[in-house]
C-alpha cells in the first residue's frame, strides 16, 4: 500500500508528518486513474466481496450492473469533478457474487483538465432496499432514481443531466408507476423506509 499520490497531497495526512496510507483509513476508499483501481484498502475490497489484490488494476466497470450505468455515471462525474471539487452521489453497485447494494460515493480529483487522471473515492454502504424489479428499469430511470434519492427536484435533475424538465418528469412518472407510488412525497417515503 502506497501513500497517496503527490498531486493529491492536500488529502495526504502524511504531508503533515502523520504518514497515513490508504490501508490505515477505516472506511472503504480507493485511488483510481482513468477509472482503473490503482490502490484500495481492505474495507473497499471487502464491501464488494473481493480480496484487495483482485481489485488492483481492475476497472470500476465490474462494480456496475451494466455498461450503460458505468458510462452515465462517468459522464456525470467528469462534469462535476473539476479543480479539486468534491462531488458525491448515491447509486446501486454490484458485488462479486452479483448481488447489489446502494452506495453513497464521495470523490475528489486534483487534476482539473482531466478529472479521472487521479481521483480518490470513499464508498459508504447504505441500508436501502433494492427494487425487486430493478432489472426492468431503464438506465436513465436508475440514474434519475439515484438523484431522486438525494432529494433533487425534477428541475435540478434536468439541469444536472442536461435534459428537459418534461423528459425528467416523464421518467419520474414511469418510475413511480413501476414502484407503485402516486407522487414525489410517496417516492421519498418509499426511499426513507428502505434506508432503515
Amino acid at each position: 500500500m502506497h501513500p497517496l499520490p503527490p498531486s493529491l497531497g492536500k488529502l495526504d495526512p502524511g504531508a503533515a508528518g502523520f504518514g497515513y496510507s490508504l490501508a490505515d483509513i477505516p472506511v472503504p476508499i480507493v485511488f483510481a486513474a482513468h477509472r482503473i483501481i490503482k490502490d484500495c484498502n481492505a474495507p473497499f475490497a471487502t464491501l464488494f466481496g473481493y480480496e484487495r489484490g483482485e481489485m488492483i488494476g481492475a476497472s470500476f466497470r465490474q462494480l456496475y450492473q451494466d455498461v450503460g450505468d458505468f458510462v452515465r455515471v462517468g459522464e456525470l462525474w467528469r462534469s462535476h469533478l473539476a479543480a479539486g471539487a468534491i462531488y458525491f452521489d448515491e447509486r446501486v453497485m454490484r458485488r462479486k457474487d452479483g448481488s447489489t447494494l446502494w452506495c453513497r460515493v464521495h470523490g475528489r480529483s486534483n487534476t482539473p483538465d482531466d478529472p479521472f487522471a487521479e481521483a480518490i473515492y470513499c464508498f459508504e454502504p447504505m441500508q436501502r432496499g433494492i427494487l425487486p424489479t430493478e432489472h426492468v428499469l431503464t438506465g436513465r430511470q436508475r440514474q434519475i432514481l439515484m438523484l431522486v434519492a438525494q432529494g433533487r427536484t425534477s428541475g435540478e435533475i434536468a439541469a444536472e443531466l442536461k435534459l428537459s424538465r418534461r423528459t425528467v418528469e416523464a421518467h419520474r412518472a414511469r418510475l413511480m408507476k413501476t414502484i407503485g407510488v402516486r407522487n414525489g412525497a410517496e417516492l421519498m417515503a418509499w426511499f426513507n423506509e428502505r434506508e432503515g
